[in-house]
């Protein structure tokens, strides 16, 4: 009698019903948790990116069925609502400075959106639909909230693999930018030393993000939801009589906004859509996208170097993707190797904000057009 109430209650365990693809989205889960925890990489998205695998994949805990805990907070995914709440906060933490002290950095970040066509075009040549290729090509501007606000509008069958291969390249900035910078700029130019920039004024600061929204907004109106919350919470920011507000953008609403973010995108990764060739060919070509994003960012740094007469230090183009403030962090590091009187932080800073709003229009036009 008992050995039979035990063989019954085993076969209720998870152990009993679990699934080749089930464990091995286990094994992937926990290698996210690895080198969120262990190696540092992007800790505050592969973590709960990791366990959000995790959870979805327990045999017959249901998490994301019909009516299940993740399944009700992933709507905030496929509504639309958790990447620019995102980019609200980021919008918070941002100084536009930058970027408004010399309005030429926009071409960097504008250049660096190279990555996105290029990998949206072999993306396409190698047989994905025109929905999952502009997907894996808004990898290459290196920003996760736009990637999951694009995929989730395009290609949601893709998204868990989108998110993995966008935040898991935005952590390898400073292992994937050092080669192609050295190889695209000369020595020489590496070492140009950058005057300082201007101090920007109060109503400037004020202004920016209200125009921003505006033109942008005019222009690409597919762009709104992401480019107007990005500007409001810059606006709180600098407009400095909503100090409650700003504060809790930056801290209290992003963090719980993270969670379900990533937890919730994690929890789309099932064996039966994660462990294919498929997900190896976006990873790959989310490295290409992103590899051409900063090439193109450093080829037009070039250009900028040559038109000025050697006034601009064409390492700042690295910046142009829009891993704040990771990206600029590298430029500054391989300024300061090749020439100790090299700061190229601030200067970094303005291609690499122009990152941000650049992956958000560009995200805006791939929508407009294919949505």
């Amino acid at each position: 009698m008992f050995i039979e109430y035990l063989r019954d209650f085993l076969q209720t365990t998870g152990f009993a019903a679990m699934t080749w693809a089930e464990a091995g989205m286990l094994v992937v889960a926990l290698i996210l948790l690895y080198l969120g925890i262990k190696k540092d990489y992007e800790p505050l998205l592969l973590v709960p990116i990791g366990f959000g695998m995790l959870l979805a994949n327990l045999p017959l805990a249901g998490l994301m069925d019909e009516g299940g805990l993740l399944r009700h907070i992933y709507q905030g995914v496929a509504l639309g609502i958790f990447p620019p709440l995102i980019f609200l906060g980021v919008g918070a933490m941002t100084d536009f400075g930058p970027l408004i002290a010399n309005p030429k950095s926009i071409l960097l970040g504008a250049a660096a959106q190279m990555g996105i066509f290029a990998a949206l075009l072999g993306a396409v040549l190698l047989g994905f639909p025109i929905e999952q290729a502009a997907s894996i090509g808004i990898i290459g501007g290196a920003d996760g909230p736009t990637a999951i606000y694009l995929t989730s509008r395009l290609a949601p069958e893709i998204l868990a693999a989108i998110a993995i291969a966008a935040y898991s390249y935005m952590a390898l900035v400073p292992i994937i930018q050092p080669p192609i910078a050295r190889l695209i700029v000369p020595k020489s130019e590496r070492q140009i030393v950058m005057t300082q920039m201007r101090t920007v004024s109060k109503t400037e600061r004020i202004l920016f993000p209200i125009v921003v929204t505006l033109l942008g907004s005019l222009i690409v109106p597919s762009a709104a939801p992401l480019l107007g919350m990005l500007m409001l919470g810059n606006l709180f920011r600098e407009c400095g009589v909503v100090d409650r507000l700003s504060n809790t953008a930056q801290n209290e609403l992003m963090n719980i906004v993270t969670i379900f973010l990533g937890v919730t995108v994690g929890a789309t990764a099932n064996g039966n859509t994660f462990l294919t060739p498929q997900t190896l060919g976006i990873v790959a070509l989310g490295l290409v996208a992103f590899s051409f994003g900063t090439a193109g960012g450093l080829l037009m740094g070039r250009i900028m170097c040559k038109a000025t007469g050697g006034k601009v230090n064409p390492l700042i183009g690295a910046a142009g993707v829009s891993a704040v403030p990771m990206a600029a962090r590298v430029v500054q590091k391989l300024g300061q190797e090749e020439n100790p009187r090299n700061y190229l932080l601030m200067h970094a800073m303005g291609p690499n904000v122009a990152g941000v709003v650049g992956s958000a229009v560009v995200a805006g036009i791939l929508l407009s057009a294919l949505g």
